[in-house]
């Protein structure tokens, strides 16, 4: 026998807000039973576990020990770029000049994430 990971959990101030960042972030949308206000809120991803936003009364104080890695269909750079106008902001820039390498954003309530390459910026490199 195994376990299912149902959801992923995060701990935030503000449930339903953060969860509207991470719905713009991802195209998908919340649980439809979800509103302003709630402690709990979900986005329902496309695939694999829903993000299960958890109001909390402790605030953030170290960095994330688990993080979600994004790779996006557009470009990294592109979509670092629509992401900072969503409301990250830039924690680490892990980018080489060989174009491999990954960028360290954090979501309103300082939450760390990645953005990698796409699959068709890894396609397109040569190989190592």
């Amino acid at each position: 026998m195994v376990s299912v990971v149902q959801n992923v959990a995060i701990d935030c101030a503000d449930a339903y807000g953060l969860a509207r960042f991470w719905s713009e972030v991802t195209g998908r949308p919340l649980h439809p039973e979800d509103a302003p206000g709630d402690s709990e809120v979900q986005v329902l991803l496309a695939e694999g576990p829903v993000l299960h936003f958890n109001q909390v009364p402790e605030p953030k104080t170290v960095k994330n020990r688990l993080h979600l890695c994004l790779r996006p269909e557009t470009s990294r750079d592109e979509e670092v770029a629509r992401l900072l106008a969503l409301g990250a902001t830039l924690v680490a820039d892990r980018r080489n000049p060989d174009g491999t390498g990954w960028v360290v954003l954090a979501d309103p309530e300082l939450n760390e994430f990645c953005v990698l390459r796409s699959a068709a910026e890894r396609a397109a490199a040569p190989p190592s």
